[in-house]
């Protein structure tokens, strides 16, 4: 019986590494995993196809799957939409596969609000300092712009502990191995299994 992919919510400060851990856990452990794929209404850009990086709609597109509730979440950033197709999600969970989104802590809440058995976790540094020193060491950034990125981390803290595991990223290895323990350990929780326990109770009563 093939076991079903459950739904995993990354979220984490800006320069707390979750790009570089997503892309080293699906390297890893490619079989087992999914990252989703956005929907947008932005133009795509050089180097972009659609399906790949994001699934490239017109705005009218977009809002007939908010109408059709075809979104599992989506916001709207600098006049252009973005979002979670449904679809896709449950279409890689079905095929066994645990699908991963990484999106901020208010979109987290929503699918978490939307789809109880959601496992959220949140990827940090080990100190505030460290996380001040990366964002200086990407050299790509403006001091207005690294201030402000601290100052929604202040934010962002608050809600921390509305995720059900803190991940600290110090060693990217380490992290991605506990990642994955978490993930799978999510599989044998009893609120996940109910299809089994159901079926199982049954085989007992016919013995």
């Amino acid at each position: 019986m093939k076991q079903k992919g459950i739904l995993v919510v990354v979220s984490g400060f800006s320069g707390a590494g979750k790009g570089t851990l997503m892309k080293r856990l699906l390297e890893t452990y490619n079989e087992r995993y999914s990252l989703s794929i956005s929907a947008t209404t932005r133009a795509p850009r050089a180097g972009e196809e659609h399906g790949r990086e994001y699934f490239f709609l017109s705005k009218d597109q977009f809002q007939q799957m908010i109408r059709e509730e075809a979104l599992i979440e989506y916001a709207c950033y600098v006049e252009n939409y973005y979002g979670t197709p449904k679809s896709y999600v449950l279409e890689q969970m079905e095929a066994g596969r645990d699908v991963i989104l990484e999106i901020e802590i208010q979109g987290a809440l929503k699918v978490k609000e939307r789809f109880p058995d959601t496992l959220l976790l949140f990827v940090t540094p080990p100190t505030a300092g460290e996380l001040e020193n990366r964002l200086r060491g990407r050299g790509t950034e403006t001091e207005e712009v690294i201030h402000n990125r601290l100052k929604r981390a202040v934010e962002e803290a608050e809600l921390m502990d509305q995720y059900d595991y803190i991940l600290v990223n110090d060693d990217l290895d380490v992290c991605v191995q506990k990642m994955h323990e978490l993930i799978q350990a999510q599989h044998l929780r009893t609120d996940g299994n109910r299809e089994l326990i159901a079926r199982i109770r049954r085989e007992l009563r016919n013995l």
